[in-house]
């Protein structure tokens, strides 16, 4: 009973969580059932795919997939919640290998969640953008 709960949730933590669960699991039809339609989802300046994407299927199709293309074993590991309203900030962490280079990344990350009517509908990313370049760089 516990997970149909927690699987129909509102509450922000939980379709947070949900989130999560649905990226290591690589279901991104579930994924995309966690965003609103008009989603704002920010990945930070300095990261490989900086930028502001708008839509559940455009932030799959400009984030998601593409980390799949890039990096092996993508994986966002939320460790710790802190949680104000509406408001979800969760420490993190990437782990990945990147396939053209071979190198591991294992990098802290702090995600900013705002989430209305049962559904994310911003997000920011922070995140030691030089680590993740480094991975990214052959020979360093």
């Amino acid at each position: 009973m516990c997970h149909i709960e927690f699987a129909t949730s509102t509450a922000p933590a939980d379709v947070v969580r949900r989130q999560y669960l649905a990226s290591a699991a690589g279901d991104l039809d579930a994924l995309r059932a966690t965003l609103a339609p008009d989603v704002e989802w920010t990945e930070m300046a300095g990261f490989p795919l900086a930028g502001t994407y708008r839509t559940p299927e455009g932030v799959t199709a400009n984030v998601m997939e593409k980390l799949g293309q890039d990096w092996e074993g993508w994986a966002a590991h939320d460790d710790t919640y802190v949680v104000d309203g509406g408001h979800v900030v969760v420490l993190a962490r990437y782990t990945a290998t990147h396939k053209a280079t071979g190198k591991p990344l294992a990098v802290r990350v702090a995600h900013h969640f705002v989430v209305r009517g049962g559904l994310i509908v911003r997000f920011e990313q922070f995140v030691d953008t030089a680590l993740v370049r480094d991975a990214m760089t052959p020979g360093t």
